[in-house]
């Protein structure tokens, strides 16, 4: 349950309406029966008309989740708060700041990018912020926001328009498959968007939504990571297949090093696995290659998020030198 919510009401439960009385045994009798029958009836049309609405509430519910927001709406952290602001894509409501906490640059930031963008600031108490945080170290700042939107997966295949400073690169996009910590699923981010990656994609069952401590491992790389939601990582592959992509696996099992693709200036999706299980066999299959980061020491594997920053920095290395 999310900390501090100081909003919510408690429904008020209203009683059920009075049993009709007779004068006479035989009208009670009658009454009684009428009643029952009433009673019955407008019990379950109540019943009814209770399942129409929960289902309805349900449904609406279930779209606005389908067609509405991957998370986000709680950014904690001293830099995901200023990149939040400094990118100005999504709305803020509030940024709250511990009182009396050490006047560093990065706080003096935030208030003035809070204050150009007229966007209220309040100093509370630090137990009233412990309340409200919902990550292991803050860093006395908390903004609440408009939540963040998954863009089409078509959008992602699509190539990057041109800066003024470089030509248009080809798409770059990290996969991911079951990653299930939000702290892994931040630093990931983090490292994508430092290196060049142009979209994101995870599944909408298997993965975390953008939490809290998601977005403060990232430290801002979600305000400028577009990403895309899919049923299912395998079916996004194919797709992706579809538009030109080409899907490159990250497998410990495959016999060919990172450093030897020869795909780095194609449009590309870099596929991670899991934790535990690494990439799933449909996930494997739905792959044109599959490369592995080679390891000398005795730890027989390496963390997803320090996996995949290896592989992300590789093709970043290897389009610079084209």
């Amino acid at each position: 349950m999310a900390k501090g919510d100081e909003r919510g009401t408690t429904p008020v439960r209203r009683s059920a309406g009075s049993t009709a009385r007779g004068k006479s045994p035989s009208a009670k009798s009658k009454s009684r029966s009428k009643g029952k029958t009433a009673g019955r009836s407008g019990s379950a049309q109540k019943s009814s008309s209770r399942t129409d609405a929960a289902r309805s509430g349900k449904t609406s519910h279930r779209a606005k989740r389908q067609a509405g927001s991957i998370g986000g709406d709680q950014v904690e952290g001293r830099q995901a708060v200023r990149e939040l602001l400094l990118a100005g894509k999504r709305d803020v409501r509030e940024v709250f700041l511990v009182a009396g906490q050490d006047p560093a640059p990065i706080l003096h930031d935030i208030i003035d990018l809070a204050d150009e963008a007229k966007i209220p600031i309040r100093q509370v108490s630090r137990s009233r912020f412990e309340t409200m945080s919902r990550t292991e170290a803050p860093q006395g700042v908390v903004a609440l926001a408009a939540p963040l939107r998954p863009v089409p997966l078509e959008e992602l295949a699509q190539r990057p328009a041109a800066s003024s400073e470089a030509a248009p690169q080809p798409p770059f996009i990290v996969v991911v498959d079951s990653v299930v910590d939000p702290h892994n699923l931040g630093a990931l981010m983090r490292s994508a968007e430092a290196a060049g990656v142009t979209g994101f994609v995870f599944s909408r069952h298997r993965s975390p939504r953008i939490s809290p401590t998601v977005t403060k491992v990232a430290a801002g790389a979600v305000e400028h990571l577009p990403i895309a939601q899919a049923n299912g990582i395998a079916g996004a592959l194919r797709d992706l297949a579809k538009l030109g992509i080409w899907n490159i696996g990250l497998d410990a099992a495959a016999d060919a090093p990172v450093w030897s693709m020869n795909l780095a200036d194609e449009p590309l999706a870099l596929v991670l696995g899991s934790e535990e299980k690494g990439l799933s066999r449909l996930v494997r299959e739905s792959c044109d290659l599959l490369v592995n980061i080679p390891i000398s020491g005795v730890t027989p594997s390496l963390n997803v998020s320090a996996a995949g920053a290896i592989a992300c920095f590789e093709v970043k290395r290897q389009r610079e030198k084209l």
